[in-house]
């Protein structure tokens, strides 16, 4: 699967657990969500970095 599939699946499930929390939950869990959100953010930075570095490394 390529990066940029992942990073827009991870930012969509962000968005959707915020939009849930929001709607269905009425903002009660929003230390969970942030938490939540926070975990996934640092998932797809070092997904991305990983990546980034893998085809810097094949050009050079």
């Amino acid at each position: 699967m390529k990066t940029y599939t992942i990073l827009f699946i991870i930012v969509a499930l962000m968005h959707t657990i915020t939009l849930v929390n929001i709607s269905i939950l009425n903002g009660e869990w929003n230390g969970i969500v942030i938490a939540l959100s926070t975990i996934l953010f640092v998932i797809a930075v070092f997904l991305f970095s990983t990546e980034f570095r893998a085809n810097k490394h094949r050009s050079s």
